[in-house]
């Protein structure tokens, strides 16, 4: 049996009905949105469920949607099934005024490391992590530099002509 997109799909929608949503392709990746408080439930089953085996952790990352009114974080996983060499993402949208996600740290240690990240810049907290500390920045940082809440440039600077960089 071929791992197909279809068929991961009826799998899930099996086992979560209407928590998980917004399956898509995108770039060839096969992905889908899953409630917040599902994630662990939705992780543990793709690892464990024999026909599905995604045991591998690619990648845990985070978005910020400024505009998406108590949707603005959104938690993305990439996870593999080396087997038959098949990746999905799966994501998830929390607010950022409680960005609270559960840990996935007892599933795959990997994600130790990822999550500290995704903390790090974006102030996801992952509840349950057993060390959720900044990893890259400074420990004194009070704000997370990957969220857009600061213009990227200056408006005040004089010193620069837009025609030159095709605007």
């Amino acid at each position: 049996m071929s791992l197909t997109n279809e068929y991961i799909q009826g799998r899930l929608s099996e086992k979560f009905g209407t928590d998980v949503s917004d399956f898509e392709e995108t770039f060839g990746i096969f992905s889908f949105n899953i409630k917040a408080e599902k994630n662990i439930q939705a992780l543990q089953f793709l690892f464990e469920d024999n026909a599905l085996g995604f045991q591998f952790l690619t990648d845990i990352t985070a978005i910020h949607y400024p505009d998406r009114v108590a949707q603005e974080l959104c938690v993305v996983y990439h996870l593999h099934n080396l087997v038959a060499n098949k990746r999905i993402r799966m994501r998830l949208s929390v607010p950022i005024v409680q960005p609270d996600v559960n840990s996935a740290t007892s599933l795959y240690s990997s994600a130790n490391w990822m999550e500290r990240e995704t903390y790090d810049f974006f102030g996801v907290i992952f509840v349950g992590h057993p060390d959720l500390t900044r990893i890259l920045n400074v420990d004194e940082m009070d704000y997370f530099p990957m969220r857009k809440e600061y213009p990227m440039e200056d408006p005040t600077r004089s010193d620069k002509d837009d025609a030159m960089f095709g605007r």
